[in-house]
Formats: C-alpha cells, sequence, structure tokens
C-alpha cells in the first residue's frame, strides 16, 4: 500500500510539471526557428519591414518587446506556414536621440529576438527663407546620420555643399516686380527635407505720373540705411491711441531698429524686446509743410500675424487739436490691414458727420489675396471736389466734396503722409494677438506725391 501512495503521488508531480507554461512544448529543443534579416535598423521617418521568418513547428507568433510597444507595431502574415512573413512597422523618430528595441519571434518555448535600431531624423537649421531683391547668401546647417545631398530646383538658386554640416545658397537678383518662390531638396538615404525660398520682387523704379500732375516729392528709400531728414518718428507710450499695444521710439531699442532701410526698401519693424515691450515705428513725412490737394501713393507689402495693424493714411499740418479736434479735423486713411482678416485692405475717411465712433465713417476694403506676399499701390487722389481711393490702379471708394460745409468736407487745409504698423488696439486686437508672429516688417518701396501741374 505505501509503494503504491509514493507512486501516485510521484504521477501527480510529473503531471504539474509537464503542464508549466515555460514548457508549452516538450520538443521545443528541436524546433529550428530562424528570421531574416536578423536586425532591423530603421530610418527615422515612418517605413515598413518585412521579416522572412522560417520555422519548423507547428506553430509560430511575433510581437513587439514591451521597451517600443509605442513606435513598433508588428503584424504577423501566416503564423500557420513553416515560412511566413511579419511586418514591422517603424513610426516616426520626432525626438532627438537615438531609440532601441527588439522584436521577438516565438514558437513554443523558442525564440528568436529581432534587434530594432532607430536614428534621429536629418534636420535642417531653416526651413523656409527669406531673401532680398538683390540676391543673398545663407549658410544651412544638417544634421544627419548618414550621407546627404542637396539639390536645387531653381536656376536662379544655387546651392552647394561645403561640408558634412553645411550648404551655402545663393539667390540671383530678382529684376522682376513679383517675388517668386523655389526651393531646395536636402536628401539622406530615404529622409528628404525640402527648403523653401522666397524672394522679394525688385523696387519699382519706374515713376508713372498721373495725367496732369508732376512729381514734387518723393523717397524710394535706395540711399543709406536710415530715413532722412523729411522724415519724423513718433515716440509715444502703448495706449497713446486706440488703445494700442505697442510703444512708439525713435531709432532703435534693444539693439534692433524700429525703422531701416534695407534692399532699397524702408522696413518698419515691430519686435518684442528683451524688457518684454512691444516696440514698432510711426513716421511723417513734411509733417511742418504737408501737401493741399494731389495724389499720394506708395508701393508697400503688408506683415502677418493675428494682431497686426499697418497703416498709410495722412493728417492735418500743424493743428490745433483743443481748438479742431479729431475727428472735425479730417483724417485720410489711404490703406489699412488688420492681420486677423488677411489681405483684405481698405480706405476711409474720417470728419465729424462721419467717422467710426457714431458708426457713419465713409469705407470700403477689398481681399487682394497677395497683400502680405507681394507689393502692391495704394493711392489716394484728393481734389477740392473729391477724394479718390486707389488699389493697383483700380478705383476702390470715392468720397465727393457736396459743398454742405466743414463738418462733411474738413479737407481744405494741407496734410501729411503717415506709415505706421501698430499692434493690437480696438481694430487690430479685436480678435485678440498673437504673440509668436512676432517680429514683423511692414516693407515699403516708396512714397510719392503729385500735384496738378
Amino acid at each position: 500500500m505505501k509503494y503504491n501512495y509514493v507512486l501516485s503521488l510521484l504521477f501527480i508531480v510529473l503531471i504539474a510539471c509537464g503542464n508549466s507554461d515555460d514548457e508549452l512544448d516538450p520538443l521545443s529543443d528541436n524546433v529550428t526557428l530562424t528570421c531574416s534579416p536578423e536586425k532591423l535598423e530603421a530610418v527615422a521617418i515612418e517605413a515598413i519591414y518585412t521579416l522572412n521568418i522560417t520555422c519548423s513547428g507547428v506553430e509560430w507568433t511575433a510581437f513587439a518587446s514591451d521597451d517600443c510597444t509605442s513606435w513598433v507595431k508588428v503584424k504577423v502574415l501566416d503564423s500557420s506556414l513553416d515560412k511566413g512573413k511579419v511586418a514591422v512597422t517603424v513610426n516616426v523618430n520626432s525626438g532627438t536621440t537615438d531609440r532601441n528595441g527588439s522584436v521577438i519571434i516565438k514558437s513554443g518555448a523558442k525564440r528568436v529576438v529581432v534587434p530594432v535600431t532607430q536614428g534621429t531624423p536629418m534636420s535642417v537649421s531653416k526651413r523656409e527663407i527669406y531673401s532680398n531683391s538683390r540676391g543673398e547668401n545663407f549658410l544651412l546647417s544638417v544634421v544627419a546620420t548618414g550621407d546627404w545631398s542637396v539639390t536645387s530646383n531653381d536656376s536662379w538658386l544655387k546651392a552647394e555643399k561645403k561640408d558634412g554640416k553645411t550648404v551655402s545658397v545663393t539667390t540671383d537678383p530678382n529684376e522682376n516686380k513679383t517675388s517668386r518662390k523655389g526651393t531646395l531638396d536636402i536628401v539622406s538615404g530615404a529622409e528628404k527635407i525640402t527648403v523653401s525660398i522666397t524672394q522679394e520682387s525688385t523696387e519699382d523704379r519706374e515713376i508713372n505720373t498721373p495725367e496732369g500732375y508732376r512729381l514734387v516729392w518723393h523717397d524710394e528709400f535706395n540711399e543709406g540705411s536710415t530715413l532722412g531728414t523729411d522724415w519724423t518718428h513718433e515716440v509715444q507710450k502703448p495706449g497713446w491711441v486706440n488703445n494700442e499695444l505697442q510703444e512708439y521710439v525713435n531709432g532703435s531699442t534693444n539693439g534692433k531698429h524700429v525703422t531701416e532701410l534695407v534692399d532699397g526698401k524702408l522696413n518698419i519693424n515691430c519686435f518684442k524686446g528683451s524688457d518684454g515691450k512691444i516696440y514698432s515705428g510711426r513716421v511723417y513725412a513734411k509733417v511742418n509743410t504737408g501737401w493741399l490737394y494731389g495724389y499720394f501713393e506708395a508701393r508697400i507689402m503688408l506683415p502677418k500675424g493675428k494682431g497686426t495693424w499697418p497703416a498709410f493714411w495722412m493728417m492735418p499740418v500743424n493743428n490745433n487739436y483743443s481748438t479742431n479736434p479729431w475727428p472735425g479735423c479730417g483724417e485720410i486713411d489711404i490703406m489699412e490691414e488688420v492681420g486677423v482678416d488677411a489681405n483684405i485692405v481698405s480706405s476711409s475717411i474720417h470728419c465729424a458727420a462721419y467717422n467710426h465712433t457714431i458708426n457713419t465713417q465713409k469705407t470700403a476694403s477689398r481681399n487682394i489675396g497677395t497683400a502680405e506676399s507681394e507689393f502692391h499701390v495704394y493711392a489716394c487722389e484728393w481734389t477740392p471736389d473729391y477724394l479718390k481711393f486707389f488699389v493697383d490702379g483700380t478705383e476702390l471708394m470715392t468720397f465727393k466734396n457736396e459743398g454742405s460745409g466743414k463738418n462733411v468736407w474738413p479737407f481744405t487745409y494741407a496734410f501729411y503722409p503717415i506709415l505706421n504698423l501698430a499692434w493690437g488696439g480696438d481694430w487690430g486686437g479685436y480678435k485678440g494677438v498673437d504673440e509668436s508672429a512676432l517680429p514683423i516688417t511692414m516693407k515699403v518701396d516708396y512714397v510719392r506725391v503729385f500735384q496738378k501741374k
């Protein structure tokens, strides 16, 4: 009896051991399991790789190791065959370090581990370049795990690989009166980065005088690096008018210029200083004399961004605002735009009878599509009988002098032109501002004044 009891106990133990999860197949040592390739070296972009599996067992499976399931996905195409395939999807590596994982092939207790390595993505110091019209040279830094090449897709754009880390980019002069766009392709293996280049248009040196008029003053902004003595900078703290957020300064602050002459154009810059304040420029032409009547014209490219409020407009010379306050003194707005309503330009007049504070202002607007990417000509013809406003020579609005007095027509004395770039305020910030747009620049090719002969 005792002998039979011991045999029974031994039989139970053997059954328990035979059912162990670690030994699903007692013949697993005889299983042949191979994988080709034996390792995966993945590129940084998302890609799918194929593993070829050979197995002498009845069944096999595959899965990603726990340390890489977030970026490695495994799909077994047919695990019931002695030969099958595994599709391994490796997601894009958007980080800054290499990463490692593995794919595990399993048949019973037999395992094959396939290491998966993925390098960091190729990177380029700039993916967008803005060039002036006269041509410039730029250096781009490239970081890539393997060899790389650079190709220009446009004849006016030259690119040269200087070494394993740098590309020299040169733009030819643009003689066209429209901007142009080009691209560079930087390629390393399966990775490709396209760098876009925008080159602004040339200066418009041709002066087209309106019929019956003669040129009496102009500034082409193509001499020196700063504005001449015909111009006056406004200096005011934030909130001075219209609850605007910028501080107007003269010259430079925080090492940056609010106005500068670059590439034959006036740049009015708006930026955030190291002190957290927003700085910008507002300038007056011939503020002490101005002109009574004439054809006033400027060629301008507007900045982009929610919060911008660029303008080309006019106010009366030497006006005493205590005795002749706004809006009774008059205001002529040749061009305004707010960045939140991109490319919609408007012209307006303000007087005692017609102004925005009582919702009676006379205004007209038009979406011209490229106000923020191309130069356009904005103009006003002012005579004793009417004010006419134009965009690229096409009339936008006419306001007639109906002879009903100063409340409707205060435009009987000299006005001076104004160029400014405001930030925020009652209109510019009516849907808020986005400081990520800063710094921004309003570019002015020229300002010209014509009067009748």
